[in-house]
Parts: C-alpha cells; structure tokens; sequence
C-alpha cells in the first residue's frame, strides 16, 4: 500500500523519520513518501537530511520503500517553478505541491503553477477546475485525495473531475502525528469515500506504485 504524503519533525510533524518509518511498516504500508514543508527559506536544510535518511535506511531495509520527497507550502505561484528545480537538484524524488485546499488560505494560481512547473504531486487540490484537471492529465502531475481532516472535505470533487477527464490521482495520508498513519483499510475507505469503485481502487494504488518504481526509485 502506498502513502505518498507524510510530515516529520524538520517541518511541523511529530515524529523522527526513523520511526514513521517504523510505524508505517507495522501498519503494512510498503511504499512512503517524507514530504516535509518547505520554501525558499529552508530547503537547502530539509532536502538533503531526508535524502541522507533514506539513502541510510534503504541500507537496511527491505520490506518499506521510503521515498524522499517534499511538500513546497504557500510559495507563491510565479516561484514554484523554480524552487521546484532546486529541490531537485538537491536529491528529491518526489516533489508536492501545496494545493488551494478549501481549509487554509492559499494564494489562487497556485494549482496552475505547480501542474505548468510540473511537480509530481498537486496535494489536497482543492475546487480545481475541469480545465486545471486536462492540464494536469497532458503534464502527467498526480492530483491528490487526502486522508487529511479539512482537506479531505474535497476529496469527492478531485476524484469526479481527475476520473471523467482521466488524470492520475495519488493518496497522501498527510501524516503528521503517530495516529494518523494510516492502514492499507483506512486508505481503501478513503478512496470509496472520495467515490471512487474497488476495481479502480487497485487500478490507482496500482499505478502509483508503477510509477514510483519505474521512474522515481
């Protein structure tokens, strides 16, 4: 099962990478994304401890993959492009995006931005538009549902525009806290939740893993 949304302490979670990695493995998870918040102001410190973390536990083990990501955060629009290539550079495999949720104040423009940028993920994207979903199909960016109380409120909307205009979707727990990592049941709720039928469940799941696999790992 796969998570690919999850906070530690070097931004606002809870937890040390290390032990996320643990919890997340005794709640079968097999593939997991650190995806800490960051912009212009800390990346050089927060890309390159969860990249030297997940080169060190990759070492040792081997029954949960642990991608090393981040979540770019109330950055303003005309800047993600170009924090997203330094995040790059610096060794992260796995690039969120902030999306507009209905639960804080993102600046409008900020879902366009981050699909045009071509980041992996749009998280939590909110009320996005029919026309924001096709461009996010042609770019190949994932739109997320959330296990996250507040942003998950939209969950329903993603999944009816990304399934109708075939855009690739994502889940993301958006772990902060020890309880809510999530079990591969929880994420399968979530997902007939957001209206999405069992058979196209496995399809998604499926594909991330394709994904992360083939091009990210």
């Amino acid at each position: 099962m796969v998570d690919l949304h999850i906070h530690t302490l070097f931004s606002d979670g809870e937890l040390l990478p290390v032990e996320l990695v643990r919890r997340a493995k005794v709640n079968n998870l097999r593939y997991i994304a650190l995806t800490d918040h960051i912009d212009h102001s800390n990346y050089k410190d927060v890309v390159p401890r969860i990249v030297e973390f997940t080169e060190t536990i990759r070492e040792v083990e081997r029954e949960i993959i642990v991608i090393p990501g981040v979540e770019i955060t109330h950055v303003p629009p005309r800047l993600i492009e170009d924090l997203t290539i330094k995040v790059r550079e610096l060794g992260a495999k796995l690039v969120l995006l902030h999306g507009e949720t209905i639960a804080e104040p993102v600046e409008k423009g900020t879902n366009i931005a981050g699909i045009k940028a071509k980041v992996d993920i749009i998280a939590h994207p909110g009320l996005i538009s029919e026309e924001e979903v096709e461009l996010a199909k042609e770019m190949g960016v994932y739109l997320e549902i959330s296990g996250r109380k507040g942003h998950s409120l939209t969950n329903g909307h993603v999944a009816k525009l990304a399934l109708k205009h075939g855009a690739k979707l994502s889940f993301g727990s958006d772990t902060h806290s020890p309880q809510d990592i999530p079990t591969p049941e929880f994420i399968e709720r979530i997902l007939l939740g957001a209206g999405i039928e069992v058979e196209k469940i496995k399809e998604i799941l499926d594909d991330c893993v394709k994904t992360i696999e083939g091009r990210i790992i």
